[in-house]
């Protein structure tokens, strides 16, 4: 559901260690799991400003985007500035079998819960089977062909349609 190493943002990264960048690579980092009949997607968002943060569905595509306020002051002479700032944002595809419909999602100290519920129609249950009678049923005859000196009875095992067969042999 989601890539583990993005060969872009490390390049980000690197390039930034290089020569100095004030922005370093914005990163969103999250966790995935699954919990009886519902997903829990947890994502990293320290400092985001909690007014910026937006989930949307379109289609299969869940987005989140969020933005962290750069410091302003212009009273100060920066030593380090590693701390990301401006705009986050993450695109995934959830598969068919998701209520996303009903998504909530809360924010606590620095990280996005949501909670995606499993689809009805995706979830499994158990089919019961009925008892019959023989009621409605083929009925299966046996008959013996004296031709080929071979037996041709089915023994009752195998049902049998008797449509377009003649009665004598």
């Amino acid at each position: 559901m989601a890539t583990a190493y993005d060969p872009f943002q490390e390049m980000d990264r690197l390039v930034g260690q290089m020569f100095g960048s004030a922005r370093a690579a914005a990163t969103m980092p999250m966790d995935l799991y699954h919990s009886g009949d519902h997903y829990v997607l947890l994502v990293d968002l320290p400092g985001a400003d909690p007014g910026t943060i937006d989930v949307s569905v379109e289609d299969r595509t869940l987005t989140i985007r969020a933005q962290r306020t750069p410091r302003t002051d212009t009273d100060v002479q920066w030593l380090a500035r590693e701390r990301p700032s401006g705009t986050y944002a993450r695109q995934l595809t959830v598969s068919r079998g998701l209520d996303l419909q009903n998504i909530t999602a809360t924010y606590a100290d620095g990280v996005l819960a949501l909670t995606i519920p499993v689809a009805e129609s995706a979830k499994p249950r158990r089919v019961e089977v009925q008892r019959g009678g023989h009621e409605g049923h083929p009925t299966i005859e046996t008959s013996t062909s004296t031709s080929t000196g071979a037996s041709a009875s089915s023994g009752g095992q195998y049902p049998s349609s008797t449509e377009g067969t003649s009665g004598s042999a």
